[in-house]
């Protein structure tokens, strides 16, 4: 559950993480015992953080994007090192292979899409197109040399045609496309929506959605993988379901719950899935999925339970209509072969199954290593060592207890499930932190968090470290944290970048509607500057505009920042409006705020172009 309920977007750069600024190709690390790998000295000592790997066609090589580094690496298998590493653009996010030896990475906050070739002893750059609006998925179709890539904050797929080398078309799907996969032989791409909580359909030839599958409360959805024969498209997600924050509700799974499904890919049908949380032992964020080349096993990096789940999956008793019931199937519990678990620490993000149909890697981002597990021993084999973070920083600690979901009672979720990558999820959510129950807020994002004062959307809150343990304890139902767990969360919550605004030039300049709608904003008639003001656009003070609930504990509320609504899909205190345009036509209209006079056509249009690039 939210953290705290009103916080604001701005920029305060990552300073302990230092950036590598020239493309290397040397060795920068060793195999080391998984048990060792934390501490095993590097140079340079640097938190790479993997978020995705790719293992190469011919098995021999791994290459990985690590997000905090800005860094692509390649990985000799049989030496288990690190042999090459190329700087990219910032907060590299998916890789996807382009034939035998090369690569397209999507980097989502500079918005470009590197295409690699690492054939020689270093990589070299083919070409480099810039999307913008935060590109994250990939999927490439080889034969056609057409890749489509996600482009969450434009709510659409942009396909490029490699052999043209430039962008073809965008192709409109829902809110927050983040992941995709394409069928194996190139017809249809499964997309999977945060923001609207479906997964779409796309004929990948012609460039239109065919149908969608609504996922019933569904929040970060997580990696997306087809079936050998094209007929489903697997991926994991979790469920928000709005009941009273209590201990049974959270044992029963009606608060938050984690899902692995499947829709077919070959026609509309009610998406199938099964329940992955076990009674007092569940499941938190499951991201990273991967099927084993003969599809025995399938296996998914539950990041915030720090494992790899392993399924048996032909045996799998996937539910469509109905299902598929909130806790686990017995049947996975009574056969110990159908499923289990293995142990890996930090925050394993994505995973791929070698040709052997046992040896997984995966991705760690906390470990900052590339794990080498045996799925049918159950063991981790090695540890490939990636980076050296300093773990005694308190934002590096703070960063460790935001990613944990075993804070929360019975393990069920973890900061990041409501505040994704310190940003924000798609639904209003209950939370204890606002002395009510059933009043239902949005999640706001936790960039600059400590400037913004008061806290929690009715602005009673004026002590951020008694925010967040109260959060610990009563959102989260968990353990109490400690006076230094606080301080460590609150100097991660500083290291937060925001997403860079896509609606601002290069130089960060506004479009010219948007200087004419910052005269609209800073206007007596429209009014907004009056209550979001000063350089978080908020004044920090609690009003009540006449949209409380009769639940509402406090009356009012405290004026939410403005930075970085491009990046967000719901507005208001209770999520009520699901644009802009609905803000301030039905919500918060300018006429209704100051009296002064209803905005032209023109006026509002520039006012929200003004908006959206805050």
């Amino acid at each position: 559950m939210p953290l705290m309920n009103r916080f604001t977007n701005s920029a305060v750069f990552i300073a302990f993480f230092a950036l590598l600024t020239l493309p290397i190709s040397f060795s920068l690390s060793a195999e080391a015992p998984a048990d060792k790998s934390s501490t095993t000295p590097l140079t340079p000592q640097v938190h790479r953080g993997p978020v995705d790997l790719r293992l190469t066609l011919d098995g021999k090589s791994i290459l990985v994007a690590n997000e905090q580094s800005n860094s692509i690496a390649l990985i000799d298998v049989a030496s288990k090192r690190v042999v090459q590493e190329f700087v990219c653009g910032e907060r590299p996010a998916k890789i996807e292979l382009v034939g035998k030896a090369q690569c397209l990475v999507s980097c989502s906050y500079s918005g470009d899409i590197y295409w690699l070739d690492f054939s020689t002893t270093g990589f070299k750059l083919l070409e480099r197109f810039h999307v913008g609006y935060e590109p994250i998925g990939i999927s490439v179709d080889v034969k056609r040399m057409r890749a489509f890539v996600a482009t969450a904050l434009s709510s659409s797929i942009t396909e490029i045609d490699l052999t043209e080398k430039k962008v073809v078309r965008s192709i409109e799907v829902g809110t927050w496309p983040r992941y995709l996969t394409l069928s194996p032989d190139g017809s249809r791409l499964a997309v999977g929506c945060s923001g609207d909580s479906k997964i779409y359909v796309v004929d990948a030839l012609e460039g239109k959605v065919l149908y969608d599958e609504p996922l019933s409360g569904a929040i970060n959805i997580g990696h997306l993988r087809p079936s050998r024969d094209g007929k489903y498209a697997y991926f994991p997600w979790m469920v928000y379901r709005t009941n009273p924050i209590n201990v049974r509700n959270i044992q029963l799974g009606w608060v938050l719950a984690s899902r692995i499904a499947r829709v077919r890919l070959d026609g509309s049908a009610t998406r199938e899935a099964i329940s992955l949380d076990v009674p007092r032992l569940a499941v938190s964020d499951p991201h990273g999925l991967a099927l084993s080349p003969n599809e025995l096993r399938m296996v998914c990096a539950a990041s915030g339970t720090h494992e790899l789940l392993v399924y048996r999956l032909q045996d799998l008793p996937f539910v469509g209509t109905g299902g598929p019931g909130d806790l686990i199937d017995q049947k996975l519990l009574n056969d110990k072969d159908m499923f289990y678990r293995i142990e890996l620490g930090g925050r394993p993000m994505s995973v791929e199954i070698a040709d052997d149909n046992r040896t997984a890697y995966v991705a760690n981002y906390l470990k900052d290593s590339v794990q080498v597990v045996d799925i049918e021993s159950k063991k981790i084999v090695s540890e490939i060592v990636l980076g050296s973070p300093d773990r005694t920083q308190l934002a590096f600690r703070g960063m460790e207890i935001f990613y944990d979901g075993r804070r929360s009672l019975d393990q069920w979720y973890s900061c990041h499930t409501c505040h994704y990558n310190g940003g924000t999820n798609s639904k209003a959510m209950d939370t204890k932190n606002d002395g009510s129950d059933m009043t239902y807020k949005t999640v706001i994002p936790l960039y600059k968090v400590d400037e913004t004062a008061p806290w929690t959307w009715h602005g009673w809150q004026d002590d951020l470290e008694a925010s967040i343990a109260k959060s610990f304890v009563e959102s989260m139902q968990g353990q109490p944290s400690s006076a230094e767990d606080n301080q460590a969360v609150i100097e991660f919550f500083k290291s937060l970048k925001p997403i860079p605004n896509p609606n601002r030039t290069a130089d960060g300049a506004l479009s010219p509607a948007a200087e004419r709608g910052k005269l609209v904003f800073e206007s007596s008639v429209a009014g907004c500057a009056k209550c979001h003001s000063g350089p978080n656009f908020s004044d920090g003070q609690i009003h009540d505009v006449g949209l409380g609930s009769k639940d509402d504990r406090y009356v009012g509320y405290n004026t939410p920042s403005l930075l970085g609504l491009v990046s967000k899909v719901r507005y208001m205190h209770d999520g009520r409006a699901k644009s802009l345009e609905s803000v301030l036509k039905e919500w918060h209209a300018p006429e209704e705020v100051t009296g002064e006079g209803k905005l032209t056509a023109e006026q509002m249009a520039d006012l929200i172009e003004y908006l959206k690039s805050l």
